[in-house]
């Protein structure tokens, strides 16, 4: 399962009514092979969900994951900091058994 923090929370709300998106755009967490410790997030919005798509909402916001990018997934939280140590969302995985200083990519 993936969560979302309520700073996440109201970020995802404020960048979809910038965008000019509606509530039907849901979250799209993968994984993808890359970055300098191997894997790498990616985060977007999407409406079309897959059927291999696992689906979790949390405090309002669907969050589609594909079956693959689930494995590595499991139990992380997404977080969104606009502090002076780093601006942006940020994922909390306890799968990963490390991640490079960006914090950007991750090694399981």
């Amino acid at each position: 399962m993936v969560t979302v923090t309520e700073q996440a929370k109201d970020k995802i709300v404020e960048l979809r009514r910038k965008d000019g998106l509606t509530d039907d755009f849901a979250i799209r967490v993968a994984v993808q092979g890359g970055g300098c410790s191997g894997l790498m997030y990616e985060l977007q919005f999407d409406t079309a969900q897959q059927p291999t798509d696992h689906i979790v909402e949390d405090k309002g916001i669907k969050i589609y994951v594909d079956r693959k990018s689930l494995l590595y997934l499991a139990g992380t939280e997404l977080d969104f900091s606009d502090g002076l140590n780093g601006k942006g969302f940020q994922f909390k995985n306890p799968n990963a058994s490390r991640t490079c200083g960006c914090g950007e990519s991750f090694a399981v």
